[in-house]
């Protein structure tokens, strides 16, 4: 029997005694998310990324919206009470939250940021988002993801 290899993120969910559903989906390499909601056959409102940001005091911001749509980033720099922000270069993704492109998950990452996830959220039972490694992704009730990482719920999108 093949022993279920648990990421980061599952073992702080289980830990936590929170209930989530694991999908995986074949992949060799960074699949993007509306690909990856295809796979799973899931609607595009229900799945999420999640996005890293840095402001100009150096201080990293994490965003979670939903696939199909882009992180505003003036609404983001607001929710989080900056000027600006901007997207970390991709190089970076692994040194400063200790994922992969692709496989970056709002759970667990080297240090807890500042989260905030896209309202919309909400609107959903369950939302998916990336289970910290590429092929995994977790699925989940949002006011829980956020009671757990201490993300605020704000508009964030285009």
């Amino acid at each position: 029997m093949k022993k279920e290899v648990k990421t980061n993120a599952m073992r702080i969910l289980d830990r936590n005694k929170l209930k989530y559903t694991e999908h995986m989906y074949e992949c060799d390499g960074f699949t993007d998310g509306i690909t990856i909601s295809d796979r799973l056959g899931q609607p595009y409102e229900k799945v999420f990324k999640t996005l890293v940001t840095v402001s100009k005091s150096k201080k990293y911001y994490v965003f979670v919206v939903p696939v199909a749509e882009e992180l505003d980033l003036k609404k983001a720099a607001a929710a989080v009470g900056e000027k600006s922000v901007e997207m970390i270069y991709v190089k970076d993704i692994t040194s400063i939250t200790g994922y992969v492109r692709g496989g970056c998950s709002p759970i667990g990452m080297k240090k807890q940021f500042d989260t905030v996830i896209d309202i919309t959220a909400k609107e959903q039972k369950t939302i998916i988002f990336s289970g910290g490694r590429l092929g995994t992704q977790i699925e989940m009730n949002p006011v829980e993801l956020a009671e757990l990482i201490n993300a605020e719920f704000a508009d964030i999108k285009h």
